[in-house]
């Protein structure tokens, strides 16, 4: 026997009741099989109860096939009837609530139940059941136990409704926690680099006047491309997607200011051929980079090299950040050290959960590299501008 369920978040099959069952999606099919699997655990059950109260003494397979029959034609047109009626009505029983929707399957189920006694038991006998509608046959011994059916049948619904709608709010919860998750960490991420751009911004206009008058073609250099990096940042900083391309050519421009500033010390590469178009959140390169600036190169007198390698590979793009600079045991802590890269684990968690992954790696003889892996997007669109 079971219960119509459409729309089907909002109902159950009465097996699902047991966990197990609860593994498998809802489908029509599903159903049609547990509808059988059900029939069988009644007719079991009312086989051991009827030997157990009525004293007799035959086997139980004498007892269970006539049961089994019978269960199931009960169980079947109980599961024929609600379906079709929902399908024919477009939802209409489905959609009942209260009092309305208990009479409604307390009446069909409880008729089912008797029409379905009727014609079992009719074809255990070889008979027209129509032999027993229209022949005068005593049909009221049957109601009682129509009725405790349908009752059961109800319980076992509005349990299941009832659980089925738990869940769902819990889910929902789940969502709009993870989602507020996100949207924390993207302020968060927001605040910082909005804490650093005013310093950044300061300190590449006081070189840009300092060099007017000494190197006027490098003025001009790092103010092109101080120009270029506030673009493509502000662009970043709006975009929900990015392309890799889009973020090499955001830290080149960055590095580019740095290298005027810091000169020899300075010097970089990137090594992405192939793998630009490849879609990523905007922003997550960034803080890589200046963590290599801050904590690797400025400590270390001689400087060092900053290199960028990505590529893809397993189903993931692999994005490394490697620099020579003073290292982890080498490097002074600064205020606020470690919170980029917190923020940036917080940001993939929220983004892809456990599919992303941020390794931090010693180099030889020194400095540190800092990969990143993410999972390939099957979407790879980009609405950030690179720098032109």
């Amino acid at each position: 026997m079971t219960m119509t369920h459409s729309p089907p978040h909002t109902s159950s099959h009465p097996l699902d009741v047991i966990p197990l069952f609860r593994r498998w999606p809802c489908s029509p099919w599903r159903d049609v099989l547990y509808t059988g699997i059900w029939n069988s655990l009644i007719a079991i059950f009312l086989t051991a109860a009827n030997m157990l109260f009525s004293g007799e003494s035959r086997g139980f397979p004498d007892f269970f096939g006539p049961t089994l029959v019978i269960s199931n034609v009960v169980g079947y047109l109980i599961h024929a009837v609600l379906s079709g009626a929902d399908w024919l009505l477009r939802g209409w029983p489905s959609r009942l609530v209260g009092l309305p929707r208990v009479l409604y399957f307390l009446t069909t189920v409880g008729l089912c139940v008797v029409a379905g006694i009727v014609i079992g038991t009719s074809l255990l006998k070889g008979v027209n059941p129509l032999h027993y509608l229209t022949g005068g046959a005593d049909l009221a011994p049957l109601l009682p136990f129509a009725l405790f059916t349908a009752l059961i049948m109800v319980i076992v619904l509005v349990s299941g409704e009832r659980r089925v709608a738990t869940e769902t709010l819990a889910a929902r919860q789940g969502e709009q926690i993870a989602s507020a998750a996100q949207l924390l960490a993207e302020a968060r991420l927001r605040a910082l680099q909005a804490q650093i751009e005013p310093h950044f911004l300061y300190n590449t206009l006081a070189n840009v006047v300092g060099l007017i008058d000494t190197n006027p073609v490098q003025a001009r250099h790092m103010l092109e491309r101080f120009i270029d990096y506030l673009r493509a940042s502000l662009a970043a900083s709006r975009a929900e997607e990015a392309t890799l391309g889009a973020e090499l050519d955001l830290v080149a421009a960055y590095l580019d200011v740095l290298a005027v500033r810091m000169g020899a010390r300075l010097s970089y590469r990137i090594e992405a051929d192939g793998c630009r178009q490849i879609g990523m959140a905007p922003m997550l390169l960034q803080p890589l980079v200046e963590n290599a600036v801050a904590h690797g190169l400025e400590p270390k007198v001689e400087g060092g090299e900053i290199v960028i390698r990505a590529s893809c590979r397993d189903g993931q793009l692999c994005i490394e950040v490697s620099d020579t600079g003073a290292g982890l045991g080498n490097a002074p802590p600064k205020p606020g050290g470690g919170v980029g890269l917190s923020n940036l684990r917080a940001r993939l968690r929220s983004l892809h959960g456990v599919g992303a992954q941020v390794q931090l790696l010693e180099n030889e003889p020194c400095g540190i590299t800092v990969r990143l892996l993410l999972p390939l997007k099957d979407t790879p669109p980009s609405t950030i501008h690179a720098p032109s």
